[in-house]
């Protein structure tokens, strides 16, 4: 407790007793969480991606056109969406 309250002080916060404290305590809280939650959030975002190339093959399929399915195209598609899906599949088709 005394480490966050130095910490707050250091900060600019000066010494705002408990308040400051907490402050700071919900400040790193919140970073903490914003760090764990990233990766997790891109690796949603490219299984996302690779089950909308994945339904694309399904049904290009029947034409003769596919989408060779990578973990970068995946991820492309899955954090944009469905315009990075579109994006990676016009560059298989005139790349």
């Amino acid at each position: 407790m005394e480490y966050l309250s130095d910490l707050a002080a250091g900060a600019g916060l000066g010494n705002m007793g408990t308040l400051g404290t907490l402050l700071v305590g919900v400040l790193l809280l919140l970073i903490v969480v914003k760090l764990f939650t990233l990766p997790i959030r891109l690796v949603w975002n490219g299984l996302i991606g690779a089950a909308m190339l994945w339904l694309f093959n399904l049904v290009a399929g029947i034409f003769g056109f596919t989408v060779k399915i990578t973990v970068l195209k995946a991820l492309i598609a899955g954090f944009f969406g469905v315009v990075g899906a579109a994006a990676v599949i016009l560059f298989e088709f005139f790349g």
